[in-house]
C-alpha cells in the first residue's frame, strides 16, 4: 500500500487509528465503526485511482490494516464491507451497469436470495455520471476518480448518517415491544438498550431489573441512568438472575457482534441470563444496530471471544496462596447461540435469528467476507 496512492495525510490517519485500536484507546462497536468510517472517507477523498479494481484494493488494504490492529472489534471489518458494498452499487449506477450485465457465479448464498423480496430500487440520480465514466483513460488517468468521487462520498455519508442515528432508529418502536407493568431484565451497560428502554418509558410504566455484571459493574451505570430517567429500577447481583427469572416478562440484551448463524457475542453474564430465561420460557430479545452483523461464525467454544480483562478484578493478587493454585480468567464476552434468542431488534426492523444469514447477504458482498 503505497503512500502516494491516497496521500500522506490519509496514510497518517490510518496509522493513527490502527495505533489507537491496538492500544484499546478506541473501544466499543459504534465508536470503532464511526472512527473507521471517517478514515475511509478521508482515504477515498484523497485516493488516486483509474479503475474500480484499484479503488476496491485501496479500501481493502486499509480495512486489512485496521482489522489486523484489533481483530476483536468486529465492527471495523463490518464498516469496511458495507462501504465496499455501497461503492459497488454507486459504481454500477454511475456507469450504467447492473447485476444482469456482470458475470454470474452460482452459489448456495445466491440461491437463497432468489425469490426474496428486495428493497425498493432507487432511481439513478438525475444529472449523474451515468455512461460517462471511462476506466484506464490514457489521456486523463484521473478522470475516472473525478467522475466517481462525488457519488462515493454521498454513499459514505449515507452510511455515516445511519451510524449516527442508530440509537433513535432501534428505539423508535420500543413501545410496541414493552407493555405496561412488565418487568424487564437486562445487564451491563449498553447504549442501545439504554436508549430503547428510555424511549419505551415515554409511553409505558414498567420496571427494569438490572444485573450489576461483576466484575466490570457496568450494570450500576445502567441502573443509575435509567433511574435518573424516572424508570422504576432495581439493581441485583448476578447470582440472583435465576431466582428472579420467574417474575420477569422479558429479557433485553445488547450485543457486541452478531454472527451469520444468528448467535452473538454479548457482555459476560449474558449467557447466564439467556439460559435462565430459556428454563423459564421467558423471551430474550436483542437490541443492536445492523452494523454489528458479521459474516463470520463463532470459532471459540470455551470462551466467548478470547478477549479477557484483568484477572485481578476477579481474584486479587493479595490472595497469593490461592492465586498460585488456580487459573483465573475474566472474559469480556459470552457467546450466545441462536437457540437462546427469540429476536433481534435492529435499526432496519425486527428479525428472528434464522433470517440473519439473509440480512448479511443483502448487506455485504460475498467477495468481502475475507478482507
Amino acid at each position: 500500500m503505497s503512500t502516494d496512492t491516497f496521500g500522506g495525510a490519509s496514510q497518517r490517519s490510518v496509522d493513527n487509528l490502527a495505533s489507537r485500536l491496538r492500544r484499546r484507546q478506541v473501544v466499543g462497536s459504534r465508536a470503532t465503526a464511526l472512527e473507521t468510517l471517517l478514515v475511509l472517507r478521508q482515504v477515498v477523498s484523497k485516493a488516486r485511482f483509474s479503475n474500480m479494481e484499484q479503488l476496491v484494493e485501496i479500501i481493502r488494504s486499509v480495512g486489512r490494516r485496521l482489522v489486523d490492529a484489533q481483530p476483536k472489534e468486529h465492527s471495523v471489518g463490518n464498516t469496511v464491507r458495507k462501504v465496499l458494498h455501497h461503492i459497488r452499487e454507486e459504481y454500477h449506477t454511475a456507469s450504467g451497469t447492473n447485476a444482469a450485465t456482470m458475470p454470474q457465479t452460482f452459489s448456495i448464498a445466491k440461491f437463497v436470495l432468489l425469490g426474496q423480496p428486495r428493497q425498493h430500487t432507487v432511481a439513478p440520480k438525475a444529472g449523474g455520471a451515468k455512461g460517462t465514466l471511462k476506466e484506464n483513460d490514457p489521456d486523463d488517468p484521473d478522470s475516472f476518480a473525478r467522475g466517481l468521487k462525488p457519488v462515493l462520498m454521498e454513499a459514505i455519508q449515507d452510511v455515516l448518517d445511519e451510524l449516527e442515528t442508530v440509537y433513535d432508529n432501534v428505539s423508535k418502536n420500543a413501545k410496541d415491544h414493552i407493555h405496561s407493568d412488565e418487568i424487564i431484565l437486562t445487564l451491563g451497560m449498553s447504549k442501545t438498550v439504554e436508549a430503547f428502554l428510555k424511549s419505551a418509558a415515554h409511553h409505558r410504566k414498567y420496571t427494569v431489573i438490572v444485573a450489576e455484571t461483576a466484575p466490570s459493574y457496568g450494570g450500576r451505570e445502567m441502573a443509575q441512568s435509567l433511574s435518573s430517567a424516572g424508570i422504576s429500577t432495581f439493581l441485583v447481583p448476578d447470582s440472583s438472575m435465576f431466582a428472579i427469572m420467574s417474575r420477569v416478562n422479558k429479557v433485553i440484551l445488547g450485543a457486541h457482534a452478531i454472527f451469520a448463524n444468528g448467535g452473538m457475542f454479548a457482555t459476560s453474564g449474558s449467557l447466564i441470563a439467556a439460559t435462565a430465561a430459556q428454563a423459564h420460557r421467558t423471551p430474550v430479545v436483542v437490541c443492536a444496530g445492523q452494523f454489528k452483523l458479521t459474516p463470520l461464525w463463532n470459532l471459540y467454544h470455551e470462551y466467548g471471544a478470547l478477549d479477557f480483562g484483568d484477572p485481578n478484578s476477579v481474584l486479587g493478587f493479595e490472595e497469593g496462596d490461592l492465586v498460585d493454585k488456580v487459573e483465573v480468567v475474566n472474559p469480556y464476552y459470552d457467546y450466545i447461540g441462536p437457540e437462546l434468542i427469540d429476536g433481534f431488534i435492529t435499526n432496519d426492523g425486527d428479525h428472528p435469528p434464522s433470517s440473519i444469514y439473509r440480512l448479511l447477504k443483502e448487506t455485504y458482498d460475498d467477495e468481502d467476507n475475507e478482507l
